[in-house]
């Protein structure tokens, strides 16, 4: 099989802005669809260990899907992926005030974040992979940020089977900012995620309050719910009489990182074991957000008609921690004039054999 790329229409905008969607698949048959309205990755299809091809994100058929009622499905986030607590922080001695849109804090970037926005794009192409480089100008000011941030999100459908997106970003004005991708995956393809096996490799987490701010505390997850260090069914433990369970109504936390920040690596592994399928995450970023659907409620009909109801699909977020721009202790989230902003993020598919016995 041939490696291809190939664009048609996806809709208009509300102003009337053309969108476009893009199909990337790889030489083993492996197919991702994104479209430059949100940098969404609209479907991504994958075989089991039989062969058979099936779609593992939740996402909508068309752009009216999300333009309307839309949690994020597949998009691209910033500037501030997570919470920023009590929509505001001070920088270089100015205090930027936010909008508030997850109760007193702001969340992924505000009323319009990058997952609202069209994004031109700048590059497609089928060789040497499966390539489609998208761009976006934030402007000075824009949802309360200061300086005019260039970002650019370069996708690449690999041999190995990765979806990569790696982010470069500049700019003009001491700013903070904090980028990922928001995929909502069901290795299954439908039904709900809690028999899902996960490994973090983390041995410590950001605890929240009562509002899923982080405290400032990096606690260990030995103990908790929280620990993935051996893989776990999402299931196992989820309704758990724990704290932090309660507060996220399910896993909605941040896991720090033990890799080193900036280098490439294998940070997590789910796995489905009725088809075999498996997901690994890899990532320069230092922390992870395991999201577990548990705000999907079954209001929304996705694609084919799918209801999607409470924890039927999950997010791997990868990203510096929530809240950073008030917590001076964490990894910064500082970028300034001159520097280049880079984050790189790898959802690599296979198939695991079936387990014998």
């Amino acid at each position: 099989m041939k490696a291809l790329i190939s664009r048609a229409p996806f809709g208009k905008t509300p102003d009337g802005a053309p969108v476009d969607i893009f199909t990337l698949r790889n030489v083993g048959g492996v197919e991702a669809r994104i479209c430059n309205y949100g940098g969404i990755i609209v479907s991504l299809k994958a075989p089991d260990r039989a062969g058979n091809m099936a779609d593992v994100t939740l996402g909508y058929d068309d752009l009216c899907g999300y333009l309307a009622a839309n949690p994020f499905f597949g998009t691209l986030v910033g500037r501030y992926a997570n919470r920023i607590a009590k929509a505001r922080f001070t920088l270089e001695g100015v205090t930027y005030s936010l909008a508030a849109n997850n109760g007193p804090n702001s969340l992924h970037g505000g009323l319009k974040g990058f997952d609202k926005v069209l994004w031109q794009v700048v590059r497609c192409a089928a060789a040497p992979e499966p390539a489609l480089e998208l761009n976006y100008l934030s402007k000075d000011g824009e949802e309360g940020y200061p300086g005019n941030l260039n970002v650019r999100a370069l996708y690449c459908l690999t041999a190995d089977n990765s979806l990569r997106l790696d982010f470069t970003a500049t700019t003009d004005k001491t700013t903070v900012v904090n980028l990922t991708q928001h995929a909502y995956f069901n290795l299954a393809g439908t039904g709900d995620i809690l028999g899902h096996q996960v490994h973090i490799d983390a041995d410590r987490f950001t605890p929240v309050d009562n509002s899923l701010i982080p405290t400032g505390e990096l606690r260990p997850v030995a103990g908790t719910p929280l620990d993935f260090r051996r893989p776990k069914a999402i299931g196992e433990r989820i309704g758990q009489d724990d704290e932090q369970l309660k507060r996220g109504n399910g896993y909605d936390h941040n896991f720090v990182l033990n890799h080193p920040s900036g280098r490439l690596d294998v940070v997590a592994r789910v796995s489905e074991p009725a088809t075999g399928r498996v997901l690994e995450l890899l990532t320069t970023e230092p922390g992870l957000q395991l999201y577990t659907g548990n705000f999907l409620d079954g209001t929304i009909r996705g694609k084919g008609g799918q209801v999607y109801g409470r924890r039927c699909g999950f997010c791997l977020e990868a990203q510096h921690f929530p809240d950073s721009p008030n917590q001076p202790a964490f990894p910064s989230t500082v970028l300034k004039p001159g520097e280049v902003y880079r984050n790189t993020i790898a959802f690599r598919l296979s198939c695991a054999p079936p387990a014998h016995g």
